[in-house]
């Protein structure tokens, strides 16, 4: 009978209507993966074999296949929205329970765990004061604490140590008209303000102590007699050179090659009393910050040409407290916190999941799936490592439904279930045919 054969199709062409419907009801959904319907035929057995003669009984809906290709990457406004390009899930925390998603908009709660829109936590690796050792992913937590201060010469996350200075020194300049003249004693109130005829040029820059307060450290270059000689001194927020120690004189001295190039002299070592400093500006208590601090000077790339003074590299190691003002994330999953003192430090990093078979993963709904033995286990590691893809800051993965396609699908489906009905109404006919025969 043609009925069974009918009934099964229009069964199947409802759940393939069911299906294509639902990718049309997600196709604005973020990070969803279109389904699709698939269908398979279906024979009665026979312990003898029917061979070219069997007959088949309908058709059968034999799987709902997600198709997890890469959909079209949006920009946003949220340094939280996250999009993968490439494979695999994110890996979220609900209470110890564990699912994945491909959708990418989360955003803080109360607590600074980011979470996305049911409040699962977004899992990563954990960052110990920047560092980010790869152990067993956990929730992701922003730390709103301020950044620590960090004195000039103790930042051991720099990629050099103390003041860095790179500059030119004008070979043509003559030695002063005035003798250098000292400050006075360590701790003397008396401004030091060097006079112009005992120097050819001056530069400065802020160093911190470590309680991350800021001094004006200033250095003066003064030819000598000898070629290719030049003196350094310095002193710290206008007060006594004698605050630094070497105290009075210079720091040290650097010698030039008749090619430019510094023979002799670099690095210079200095030790600022910061106590001093204070006392010079009217503070004897000081501000509770370590009394002294020493750090190298590198005048490393520095050089005499005979062209102007110019100042090409000047900077230090060291800075102050630091509000957290903002959050990004690298394509690496790195999350990186910024703060008011111009400092990033990382707070976590993302971690992506694959899995071998990734429809054989349980759809929970809410854009979440669960691991089971059919998807096998989760492979998680750090983005773009192995076959995991890179991730995007501020950009959303939108669904990767074709909305022309699901429609033309529509209309075939509903072919497909007007066919069904015709088979069945065909057959309707043949019994009442043979119901009134005589």
């Amino acid at each position: 009978m043609a009925f069974q054969q009918a009934l099964s199709g229009l069964n199947t062409a409802a759940k393939a209507i069911d299906s294509t419907s639902h990718n049309i009801a997600n196709s604005s959904t973020v990070g969803y993966k279109a389904s699709v319907a698939h269908f398979s035929d279906v024979y009665a057995a026979s312990l003898s074999g029917a061979g070219a003669s069997q007959i088949g009984i309908g058709v059968n809906l034999s799987a709902i296949q997600q198709q997890f290709t890469q959909g079209n990457i949006t920009s946003t406004n949220n340094p939280l929205d996250i999009s993968i390009n490439g494979a695999g899930f994110f890996r979220m925390d609900q209470g110890g329970a564990t699912t994945f998603t491909r959708s990418g908009q989360f955003h803080l709660d109360k607590n600074g765990f980011i979470i996305n829109d049911q409040g699962m936590r977004l899992t990563g690796y954990i960052a110990q004061a920047g560092i980010i050792t790869p152990t067993t992913p956990a929730p992701i937590q922003i730390s709103a604490s301020d950044l620590a201060p960090v004195a000039t010469g103790l930042n051991s996350s720099s990629a050099f140590n103390g003041v860095k200075a790179n500059l030119n020194l004008d070979s043509r300049e003559t030695v002063p008209p005035s003798a250098w003249v000292d400050g006075g004693a360590p701790g003397s109130t008396t401004a030091f303000t060097p006079d112009p005829q005992t120097y050819n040029y001056s530069t400065a820059l802020s160093i911190y102590d470590s309680l991350g307060n800021a001094h004006t450290m200033t250095y003066y270059f003064r030819k000598t007699a000898n070629a290719g000689e030049w003196q350094v001194f310095a002193n710290v927020d206008g007060t006594t050179n004698q605050n630094i120690t070497p105290g009075g004189g210079p720091i040290g001295t650097l010698t030039f090659g008749t090619n430019g190039q510094i023979t002799a002299g670099n690095p210079m070592t200095v030790a600022v009393n910061i106590l001093g400093t204070m006392q010079s500006q009217g503070q004897p208590a000081g501000n509770g910050a370590q009394a002294s601090q020493t750090f190298p000077v590198d005048f490393t790339g520095t050089t005499q040409f005979g062209s102007g003074f110019g100042t090409n590299r000047l900077e230090q190691d060291g800075y102050a407290a630091g509000n957290l003002i903002g959050l990004s994330v690298g394509s690496d999953g790195i999350i990186q916190g910024r703060y008011s003192n111009g400092q990033t430090f990382a707070q976590g990093q993302v971690v992506l999941a694959n899995f071998t078979n990734p429809n054989g993963l349980q759809s929970l709904g809410n854009n979440q799936w669960a691991e089971t033995s059919d998807s096998g286990p989760a492979l998680v590691g750090a983005p773009n490592t192995s076959s995991l893809g890179v991730l995007s800051s501020s950009t959303v993965e939108e669904s990767n439904v074709d909305l022309t396609a699901e429609l033309v699908n529509l209309i075939t489906q509903q072919r497909n279930y007007q066919a069904n009905a015709q088979s069945i109404k065909t057959q309707d006919q043949v019994l009442q045919t043979l119901v009134n025969l005589r």
